[in-house]
């Protein structure tokens, strides 16, 4: 999900405050769709004790322990989120960082390999444009289209396209009640969400 929102130009993400929420509940699906996460009403479930191996997918985990629903996980610790996958990436190798001396911790990213990107975009444009019925999709581009989708990510998905291909973004996001529905509530408001931790509203 970061590779999709990282502007390679920019050397950042397209916009930080949308990509933290984006990352974050890029992070829940993940769980959701290992199996790790479910619901019981409107507060999120966790199951299975042993750890996910993910440093930033385990720290997620414990905070979807204390009963909440999907829409607080997302604003939850994001910033703390998006800078553990930004850390987690660059010790892969996958992007170098440089802290840069101005306010608010800004940082420089760049990615090493263009070719990685290019593929995570590849996968996406697939999912958006191909012919293969959505129930058919691997699960992981599905979600990732309708992440970028909720998050406008003009360079995953224009507004034209995704005026086009509505019903397809549609049932890529409607995929992930199937996981959970307060999953799918949560992605479709996630729009509104943005505008609000823009503001100054929400968790941090």
């Amino acid at each position: 999900m970061y590779l999709l929102a990282h502007d390679a130009e920019a050397h950042a993400p397209y916009d930080r405050a949308r990509t933290a929420l984006l990352v974050r509940a890029a992070a829940l699906t993940d769980l959701a769709l290992r199996g790790r996460l479910g619901q019981d009403g409107d507060t999120v479930t966790a199951s299975g004790t042993p750890p996910t191996g993910d440093v930033v997918l385990d720290g997620v985990l414990r905070d979807a322990q204390d009963g909440h629903g999907f829409k607080y996980l997302m604003r939850r610790h994001r910033k703390r989120t998006l800078t553990a996958v930004e850390d987690q990436l660059a010790a892969a190798g996958l992007v170098t960082l440089k802290e840069l001396r101005a306010p608010f911790g800004a940082r420089r990213l760049t990615v090493t390999d263009p070719a990685v990107p290019a593929a995570v975009h590849a996968r996406v444009a697939t999912a958006l444009h191909g012919t293969t019925p959505v129930a058919e999709l691997p699960a992981t581009d599905a979600a990732l289209l309708a992440l970028a989708a909720a998050g406008g990510i003009g360079s995953v998905i224009s507004r034209r396209e995704h005026k086009t291909h509505r019903a397809r973004v549609d049932a890529c996001t409607k995929s992930l009640a199937n996981l959970a529905p307060g999953l799918e509530h949560a992605l479709r408001a996630l729009p509104t969400t943005m505008i609000a931790a823009q503001g100054g509203m929400g968790g941090s």
